[in-house]
């Protein structure tokens, strides 16, 4: 899935326009981003916590909390595409289930 914001854009590689993973707008990005943006925060307060020389469990619990946040963030996108496709009535293919299938398991 493409993260550019410029909804015009058919992608690297399809002039056409007909990628099946479309560019969301920058609106319904605002969740996902606000997502990472707080995993970003969480991931600055683990390496402070690094670098302090804290506990190994405590550390190891944020990493672990850092990585769930972002899973969370690409299971918002692929949610995201997925709601676009069927509110644009877009057809649900062998290949595209197949796409769709293998980013969620990308993400487990």
């Amino acid at each position: 899935m493409s993260l550019d914001p410029v909804p015009d854009d058919p992608g690297p590689g399809d002039p056409g326009g007909s990628d099946p993973l479309r560019t969301p707008t920058p609106l319904e990005l605002r969740p996902v981003v606000n997502r990472i943006k707080r995993a970003q925060g969480q991931l600055a307060g683990v390496l402070r916590m690094v670098e302090d020389g804290r506990d190994l469990e405590s550390v190891v619990q944020q990493l672990k909390a850092v990585g769930g946040a972002l899973d969370r963030a690409g299971f918002a996108l692929v949610a995201l595409d997925l709601r676009r496709s069927l509110a644009e009535g877009d057809e649900m293919d062998d290949e595209r289930l197949a796409e769709i299938e293998k980013l969620v398991l990308s993400l487990a």
